[in-house]
C-alpha cells in the first residue's frame, strides 16, 4: 500500500474515497446584531439594520436600543427639572423667611397667600423687599446661565461666559457712562433705570464683544487661549475705564454707591425693575430655543456646519447680539455677576447632556438656583449689612473655573 492510498484509507486497486465536506450550519433562530446598534423594526427578509461600529464601553442589554435610550433620557430630563423646580421653590422660600429679620415660614405662607393682616411689618418685608429681589435673582441667574451656555457653543469653548469675554464688563462700563452723563440721576428711579440705563449697557455689552472677537481672531481662526485672553484683557480696560469715569464725576456718594453695584447686587429690586429683565429673558429664551437644532449643529465645527446648511458668520452674528441684549439687561439690573453663566451651564450638561433644546431650560433653571441662594448668603453671613453677591460667587466660581482647566487634556489649548 502506498502513502496516498495509507493516507485516504483505500484499498489497492480501489479509486479513492471523496474527501468528506462538514455540514453546513443552521442560521441561529435569533439575530446576532446587537440590540445596541439596531435600528428601525425588523423586516422580514432579516434582522434590523446594523448602524457602525459599537461604542467602546456601551452596555449590552436590551435597555440600550433607540428606544430604551429615548425613553430614559426623557424620564431623566423631567426627573432633573422637577428637582431644580422644587429646589427653587425652597431656596426662593428660605430667602423669604432668612435675613436680618427672621420671618417665620407659616408668616411667609400667609403674607404670599393674601392671609397676613394687612398693616403688618412681616407682610411688607415679605411682599415688598424680599420678593422682588428673590425674582430679580431669579431672573439675573437664569439669564446669565443661558447666555453662557449658548457663547460656549458659538465659540465652541467650554471657558466661555459673559463675564470672562468681557460682555459684563462692557455693560457695566456702559451703564456708569449713561449715571456721569446724566448728571447725577441715581441707579435707581428715572428713566434712567428704565431705558436709559439698559441701552448705555447694551451698547457696551456689544462693543465689548466686538472687541474681544476681534481681537481673539486672527488669520481667520479663532483658539481658546487668545479668546480668552483677549476676553481678560478687553475686562480689566473696561472696568478700569468704569472707575476712572466715576473718580472725575466727582460725586462721591454715587461713586459708592456705583461701586457697590458693579460688584453685583440685588438690593435695588422692585416691582417696576423687575419687569424689563422678565420680559427680556422670556423673549430671549423663546429665541434661542428656536435656534437650538443651529445651536448644536455647531458643535461639529465650522465646516461640519456649514456643510450641513448653516450659514456660521451670519448666525454667530445675530446669536452674538442677541446674548449682548440679555446680559446688558441682566447687568444693568444687578450689576457685574461672575461665574454663573460658567458654573450652571456645565452642571446642566453633566445632567442632560449637550443638545440645547434641553440644556437651555436646565441651565435657566440651575442658573436661578444658584444665584438665589448666592443672595441668601450675602445677606445672612454678615447680617444686617449686604455683601455683594458678585463677590459670594467668584468665590466658588474662582475655583470652578481652575478646576476646568485642570481637567483639559494635557497640552490641549484653554
Amino acid at each position: 500500500m502506498n502513502a496516498e492510498a495509507r493516507t485516504t484509507g483505500a484499498s489497492p486497486g480501489e479509486p479513492p474515497a471523496p474527501p468528506r465536506i462538514p455540514p453546513t450550519p443552521e442560521p441561529p433562530d435569533t439575530p446576532t446584531t446587537d440590540p445596541a446598534r439596531s435600528v428601525g423594526p425588523e423586516s422580514p427578509t432579516g434582522p434590523a439594520r446594523s448602524v457602525g461600529p459599537e461604542w467602546p464601553g456601551r452596555a449590552r442589554d436590551s435597555r440600550s436600543g433607540p428606544a430604551g435610550r429615548a425613553g430614559g433620557g426623557s424620564l431623566r430630563y423631567a426627573v432633573v427639572v422637577a428637582g431644580l423646580v422644587l429646589a427653587l421653590a425652597a431656596a426662593a422660600l428660605a430667602s423669604l423667611a432668612l435675613g436680618s429679620v427672621r420671618i417665620p415660614p407659616g408668616q411667609v405662607l400667609d403674607a404670599l397667600t393674601g392671609r397676613a393682616a394687612d398693616p403688618s411689618p412681616f407682610r411688607t418685608i415679605v411682599l415688598d423687599v424680599r420678593l422682588p429681589r428673590v425674582l430679580l435673582g431669579a431672573v439675573v441667574g437664569a439669564g446669565l446661565a443661558v447666555v453662557g451656555a449658548v457663547l460656549q457653543a458659538l465659540v465652541r469653548n467650554r471657558l466661555a461666559d459673559p463675564f470672562l469675554l468681557g460682555i459684563s464688563s462692557g455693560a457695566s462700563a456702559g451703564a456708569v457712562l449713561v449715571l456721569v452723563a446724566g448728571g447725577g440721576v441715581g441707579l435707581v428711579g428715572g428713566v434712567t433705570t428704565t431705558l436709559a440705563l439698559p441701552a448705555g449697557a447694551f451698547a457696551g455689552a456689544l462693543l465689548a464683544l466686538v472687541l474681544v472677537y476681534g481681537l481673539a481672531r486672527r488669520g481667520g481662526t479663532l483658539t481658546s487661549t487668545r479668546l480668552v485672553l483677549a476676553g481678560v484683557a478687553v475686562s480689566y480696560i473696561l472696568s478700569a475705564l468704569a472707575t476712572l469715569l466715576l473718580v472725575v464725576a466727582g460725586r462721591p456718594e454715587q461713586f459708592q454707591e456705583a461701586m457697590y453695584w458693579s460688584l453685583g447686587g440685588l438690593g435695588s429690586a422692585r416691582w417696576d425693575t423687575l419687569v424689563l429683565p422678565a420680559a427680556v429673558l422670556a423673549f430671549g429664551v423663546a429665541a434661542l430655543l428656536t435656534l437650538a437644532r443651529p445651536l448644536d449643529l455647531l458643535l461639529v465645527g465650522e465646516e461640519g456646519a456649514t456643510v450641513l446648511g448653516l450659514d456660521t458668520a451670519r448666525f454667530r452674528a445675530a446669536v452674538f447680539v442677541l446674548a449682548s441684549l440679555v446680559t446688558a439687561v441682566m447687568v444693568a439690573a444687578s450689576g457685574a455677576v461672575g461665574f454663573v453663566g460658567l458654573m450652571a451651564p456645565h452642571a446642566a450638561r453633566l445632567a442632560v447632556g449637550a443638545p440645547h433644546r434641553r440644556l437651555l431650560p436646565v441651565a435657566a433653571l440651575g442658573g436661578a438656583l444658584a444665584l438665589v441662594l448666592a443672595d441668601l448668603g450675602a445677606r445672612t453671613v454678615a447680617a444686617p449689612q449686604d455683601i455683594p453677591v458678585g463677590v459670594l460667587t467668584a468665590l466658588t466660581g474662582g475655583p470652578f473655573f481652575l478646576w476646568l482647566m485642570r481637567r483639559r487634556p494635557e497640552g490641549a489649548s484653554l
